[in-house]
Formats: structure tokens, C-alpha cells, sequence
């Protein structure tokens, strides 16, 4: 993954099976979810698990994702007492990486806000710091245009997490020059 200031390489999880954490948010680049999930699995030594809000299922088949999916149901489902698994907290434990892609306009205002009412902003909020977050921005260019859209990404950026900047291409709305996220490069 290429970022204009740098270039985020997985030297942070080298000599070690690294576990990705993959969100995915109601945007409809999350079409491309199991395109994104295919390549991680690629790489040698990645387990990846997927945590999905619920507008998100609109934009894919859950059958294509290989891997673990999880949403907000299956947090409710495992706890019932004190000693029961907390999901948000086991799946931050788990990963030594979390990606948000796509990070949809309305996530992206809530994880600035701190606001977690689902299992991916919970996952987000409980987040280790000292572990890499990345996340792509993925909405239309009037949504991404708006002021208040720099202001979140400052503020997420400013909680330490590392962006992977939106690409221009023409979107499924038919509006040209608008902003998309994770479209491969080279």
C-alpha cells in the first residue's frame, strides 16, 4: 500500500505470522472487499479476519470472503455474562494491524467523533496504539469535498493512524473526478 508521504511496507509484522484486521464500511468501493481479502491472503505468513458494519453487506456476497466475518450480531451473541468474551476486545488483541477499507464518509465521522456503536468502531476506539491502523477513505467527491471531511481525516491522522489516500476515477453514481479508496497501484 502506497501513501504519498511514504510507503507503509509490512516490515512492522516480518519474521512472525501477522493477522490483519480488515473493516469494511457501508461505502460501495466495498464491492471490492473480496478482491482486498485475496490479495492479503497472498502474502506470505497473513491470517486475515473481517469485521463488517452493516450497511457494508449491501456491497458484497458474504460467501466470496474466506476468511472469519464478523458484524455486530456476532458481539451480541457471545456475551451473555462477566466471563464471556468481549469481541471487540479479542479481535484488538488479535490483529497486529487493522485496515479500514473502505472507510466510508459516515464511519469516518464517528471513529473522529469517538462515537462506537457497532463492532467496528468498538474494535477502532479500543485500538493499540502502538499497533499500525490504516485507513482509506471511500466516498463520493461532493461528500469528500466537504470541509468537515478534512477536519475528521486531520483528527484521525492526529490519533496516530496512517491513511491511504483516496485515487479520482469515475464512480458507479457516474460522477467523474470523484474519490475512491484501495484501487491497486503500479
Amino acid at each position: 500500500f502506497e501513501n504519498n508521504d511514504s510507503c507503509f511496507t509490512f516490515a512492522c509484522l516480518q519474521n512472525k505470522n501477522a493477522h490483519i484486521l480488515v473493516g469494511v464500511t457501508g461505502s460501495v468501493a466495498a464491492l471490492k472487499l473480496p478482491l482486498l481479502v485475496a490479495e492479503l491472503l497472498k502474502l506470505p505468513g497473513v491470517e486475515v479476519q473481517v469485521v463488517t458494519t452493516e450497511n457494508a453487506k449491501h456491497f458484497y456476497n458474504a460467501g466470496e470472503i474466506p476468511v472469519a466475518l464478523h458484524s455486530d450480531a456476532d458481539e451480541w451473541q457471545m456475551w451473555k455474562g462477566r466471563t464471556d468474551p468481549v469481541l471487540h476486545i479479542d479481535l484488538r488483541r488479535w490483529a497486529d494491524l487493522m485496515l479500514v477499507a473502505p472507510l466510508d464518509a459516515n464511519t469516518l465521522a464517528k471513529i473522529a467523533s469517538g462515537l462506537c456503536d457497532n463492532l467496528l468502531t468498538c474494535v477502532v476506539r479500543a485500538w493499540d496504539l502502538s499497533k499500525p491502523l490504516l485507513f482509506c477513505p471511500a466516498m463520493n467527491t461532493a461528500m469528500w469535498e466537504h470541509p468537515i471531511s478534512a477536519q475528521q481525516v486531520r483528527q484521525l491522522k492526529g490519533f496516530g493512524y496512517l491513511e491511504i489516500p483516496c485515487i479520482v476515477k469515475k464512480l458507479v453514481c457516474g460522477d467523474e473526478a470523484s474519490h475512491v479508496a484501495f484501487q491497486r497501484h503500479g
